[in-house]
């Protein structure tokens, strides 16, 4: 739990995101002893300029990560940190995962791992009637073969999305500019009621937030993180689901695209990532199958035991070595298991991956070869 509480700590301090603090726990030993660490020291780390190291300096003076935690949890009971085995598998492969993910609602875990397929669908907030019939068709299409569907909960193209795979009896996932207690736009208050109780809405913004305009382009990074492809049903030349769609691109994700009409402004956002190589929707049987080309992604990997021997190891390693099974487990479980300090155990995971005794795994995990 301290670890998580450091974890929570340091992703308050602006300019600290999620690389940042792994690699403060990766070359300082853990994030409670950085926090204590020599403030030169801390600065040695990659990536932590003068003026991020006094903001560091100012937080460690007026804070108590403890303390901090306790509170936190008060008002934002449901939030996953990148190194709780629940935290969303498929963002964790983005460049920029959120240091901190809340959440409110019904939580499948078979999505967090990505076992479940899920699809965004995004567009323009003023969308035409073929747009709006079109992303109807096409959510209750994917709902019906059991796709989860994300979208933001804007108006336009985001909310006939999540209507129509809830009308279908789909589960579906809002990305929000706010935090999850703050329902924006207020006419879509009873929406977010239904998708809180047939899917969830997540922000990685904290219990309060209020809506801003910086906020909606930054949370699109986790409507296309979350999902194996996005479709942009209707967007002019400048819209936010076009940066959901570039960013789509940036991950590694497919990109399908409702053709419009040249005479349709709503259309020539579309029509312009058509151009760059986004795929086409044609109808609903040929999306689900072009979607149903995608690989399944494999299970967290199970790698095969060695026959080999193991070596003569010290004693705190062959300590830490039997707290590592052969499933994924966190740092912090391990930490229990051991009842070693943090640091001793992550050092000692760090010799014992030299070792090809243990590998790392995304979020912290750790999972033993032999």
């Amino acid at each position: 739990m301290s670890e998580r509480a450091f974890w929570l700590a340091w992703s308050q301090i602006e300019g600290l995101g999620t690389t940042l603090i792994r690699r403060l726990a990766q070359q300082l030993g853990s994030l409670a002893t950085a926090w204590e660490a020599d403030l030169a020291a801390v600065g040695q780390v990659e990536g932590i300029g003068p003026q991020l190291l006094e903001r560091i300096a100012i937080a460690r003076r007026h804070r108590d990560p403890l303390t901090d935690w306790q509170q936190h949890q008060q008002n934002n009971p449901h939030f996953w940190l990148p190194i709780d085995p629940d935290y969303p598998r498929l963002l964790l492969e983005i460049p920029s995962p959120p240091s901190v993910l809340y959440y409110r609602g019904q939580v499948d875990t078979r999505e967090l791992q990505g076992r479940i397929c899920a699809i965004a669908i995004v567009g323009t907030r003023d969308p035409s009637e073929y747009g709006r019939r079109w992303t109807r068709r096409i959510a209750t299409a994917l709902a019906q073969q059991g796709v989860v569907v994300v979208s933001g909960m804007a108006e336009g193209i985001d909310m006939e999305a999540h209507a129509a795979c809830l009308e279908a009896g789909g589960r579906t996932i809002a990305v929000l500019g706010t935090g999850v207690d703050q329902i924006y736009p207020r006419r879509n208050r009873e929406l977010y009621y239904r998708i809180c109780q047939q899917g969830w809405v997540t922000s990685e913004y904290p219990a309060g937030t209020q809506p801003d305009r910086f906020h909606f382009p930054r949370r699109n990074r986790i409507i296309a993180g979350l999902a194996r492809a996005v479709l942009v049903m209707e967007a002019p030349s400048k819209s936010g689901a076009l940066i959901t769609a570039h960013l789509a691109n940036e991950f590694g994700r497919e990109v399908y695209v409702l053709p419009g009409s040249l005479d349709n402004p709503r259309s020539l956002g579309c029509l312009g990532l058509l151009q760059r190589g986004a795929q086409v929707i044609l109808s609903e049987g040929d999306l689900l199958q072009q979607l149903g080309a995608i690989p399944a992604l494999d299970a967290d990997p199970m790698p095969t035991p060695s026959s080999q021997p193991l070596p003569n190891l010290e004693p705190h390693l062959a300590r830490v070595l039997a707290a590592v099974p052969a499933e994924a487990t966190s740092l912090d479980q391990i930490v229990l298991t051991t009842h070693l300090e943090t640091g001793t155990v992550s050092s000692a995971l760090m010799q014992l991956e030299m070792l090809d005794l243990v590998t790392q795994l995304p979020g912290l995990r750790y999972q033993r070869l032999r």
